[in-house]
C-alpha cells in the first residue's frame, strides 16, 4: 500500500433531507478512510470533498457535466493532475469532488432491503475509487473495480452489494 494517511476529506451537506441521517458524515469518511487505507495510490497529502446534496442538485450536475438530464446516485469528479512531482511547500494534491444525492440513495437503499449507512458507505467508495482512477466502463474495469469495493466494504463489516444479500432485520 502506497498511503501512509487519508486524504483530507472534507464532506458539505447541501440539501436538508439529510438532516434525517445524522452520521452520514461520519459514515463518508469512514468509508473513504477504508478505502484510502486499502488502495495502492497515493492518498496521503490529497484532499477531495464530498457533497451530500438532493435529486435536485444532483439532477443540474448529471445534466451539466453527463448531459443527462436525470438524478442519479453518485457522480465522481476527478481532478486534473499536475504533470510533475509536487514539491514540500506545495498544497495538498485534490483528488477531486464527490456528490452523493439522499432521495436516490434512499429509495435504492429501500429497494434493495439495505442499511442506508452500508449503501451510503459503497457509494462513498465507489466514488472515491473514480477520483483515483478506477473505472467500469467495460467488463474487466468494472470487475476489477467491484472486487475491491468488495473487498474494501468487507473490512467494513458490511455485505457484498452486487450480492444483494445486505437485508435488514
Amino acid at each position: 500500500m502506497v498511503s501512509l494517511a487519508p486524504p483530507a476529506t472534507e464532506v458539505l451537506v447541501t440539501a436538508d433531507c439529510w438532516q434525517s441521517e445524522s452520521d452520514a458524515e461520519t459514515i463518508v469518511h469512514r468509508a473513504i478512510e477504508a478505502a484510502a487505507a486499502m488502495v495502492d495510490a497515493p492518498t496521503a497529502d490529497a484532499e477531495l470533498a464530498v457533497m451530500l446534496t438532493d435529486d435536485d442538485g444532483i439532477r443540474t450536475l448529471n445534466r451539466n457535466w453527463r448531459n443527462l438530464d436525470k438524478p442519479t446516485n453518485v457522480l465522481s469528479f476527478p481532478a486534473l493532475q499536475p504533470e510533475t512531482a509536487p514539491g514540500p511547500d506545495d498544497a495538498p494534491r485534490m483528488l477531486g469532488d464527490i456528490a452523493i444525492a439522499y432521495q436516490t440513495t434512499r429509495a435504492e437503499a429501500d429497494a434493495e432491503h439495505k442499511l442506508f449507512a452500508h449503501h451510503l458507505s459503497h457509494l462513498a467508495v465507489h466514488g472515491f475509487l473514480h477520483l483515483i482512477g478506477y473505472d467500469h466502463e467495460t467488463d474487466a474495469e468494472a470487475e476489477t473495480m467491484e472486487s475491491l469495493e468488495r473487498e474494501i466494504l468487507a473490512h467494513l463489516g458490511i455485505p457484498d452489494p452486487y450480492a444483494h444479500n445486505d437485508r435488514m432485520n
